[in-house]
């Protein structure tokens, strides 16, 4: 390892920040000594807030309709090809209830942006879900609404809203979404759910077009900087329909390296070993935990729709019922020597500051 690799990750460790210019320097000359630092530090981090604790989040798949076209996704609005679903009040309902009896504590309603889901129609949705089940958390992630819409559904009782930022710079973002995409209203919107008092998530796709150690730093930077009490960080996963069809995959060694820096910099964070990881890597889910992470995101969504909801290709466990893949889930921790936790897994910070 390089002697400035180890000053910057003592660095890190130390004083829970670099500056953009660290960051990229660390990012473009890593090497395997760097990743195996960082992970240690992370490792030891996650243990001393989180113990062995892995929190499981039960994700429902609401709707693959969307009105955005998004250059990376699957369910864009000009994929013809894409199967379009959308699941009714009574069916999403019902997927809690299995998840429930199951152990699931929160459940993360996820979505295109599909206009059927007006605030009338989701707050009714939110409000039944935790009328029924007070003691579980309701997490969106239904992409960018008005301040009012997000107001709205926090007063219905969704606590925790997860938006990826995907890039910290305007002229990545513009290589990622059409024009009618605006990079300043993605930054409006999630400090508009800080704002209406929400535990917020954030995140990026590693290795997405025209990324660079640069573009990388700037994403540190802003997550340094925001402070989300939730980071969803996956590889890129090209979908053969869109416009990135033939582009190169993420790689599973900068993620977890970046999963490593993401807990050292923001010791208390919720941070996802997402599906896409473990698509890519027949064990990167436990690969994403052994680097820093601590939440897994089973899916409770019902099997018809599962294939459906393709994102990016080769979506790993859109076959399993939700107690196979939720004990699937359980065995793969217990032999990393971590525990699947069924309580809501709120963020430490939220609750050292009262907000809970």
């Amino acid at each position: 390892m390089q002697k400035q690799q180890r000053y910057l990750i003592e660095k890190l460790k130390k004083e829970n920040r670099l500056s953009e210019a660290e960051y990229e320097e660390l990012i473009a000359h890593r090497d395997d000594e760097t990743a195996e630092m960082l992970a240690e530090a992370a490792t030891v981090r996650r243990k001393k807030i989180f113990g062995d604790a892995v929190y499981m989040r039960g994700l429902i798949e609401i709707s693959s309709i969307c009105k955005n076209n998004c250059y990376y996704c699957g369910i864009r609005k000009d994929n013809r090809f894409a199967e379009r679903y959308r699941l009714t009040k009574e069916e999403i309902i019902s997927c809690a209830e299995e998840g429930y009896e199951l152990g699931f504590r929160t459940f993360v309603l996820q979505g295109g942006e599909d206009p059927y889901f007006s605030d009338d129609v989701l707050c009714d949705i939110v409000s039944e879900l935790k009328n029924g089940h007070p003691d579980c958390a309701v997490t969106l992630s239904m992409g960018e609404r008005t301040p009012e819409s997000y107001r709205a559904l926090f007063d219905a009782g969704a606590e925790r809203y997860l938006l990826r930022h995907e890039t910290a710079d305007a002229r990545h973002y513009a290589m990622l979404h059409p024009a009618e995409m605006s990079f300043e209203n993605r930054m409006n919107c999630l400090k508009e759910l800080r704002e209406t008092g929400y535990q917020v998530g954030c995140g990026f796709m590693v290795g997405s077009p025209g990324q660079t150690p640069a573009t990388l730093a700037k994403d540190l930077t802003f997550l340094q900087e925001f402070k989300p009490e939730m980071c969803g960080i996956g590889p890129f996963v090209p979908h053969r329909n869109t416009p990135f069809g033939n582009e190169k995959q993420g790689s599973l060694e900068l993620t977890l390296l970046l999963l490593s820096v993401i807990r050292v910099m923001l010791p208390e964070v919720l941070l996802p070993a997402t599906t896409a990881l473990g698509t890519i890597h027949p064990q990167g889910r436990e690969k994403g935990i052994m680097a820093g992470a601590n939440v897994l995101m089973p899916n409770l969504s019902p099997l018809y729709v599962r294939k459906k909801y393709e994102l990016y290709d080769n979506k790993i466990c859109t076959g399993e019922e939700s107690a196979q893949c939720r004990g699937c889930l359980e065995a793969r921790m217990n032999s990393i020597g971590c525990r699947l936790t069924v309580d809501r897994g709120d963020s430490p910070v939220f609750l050292k500051n009262g907000k809970l």
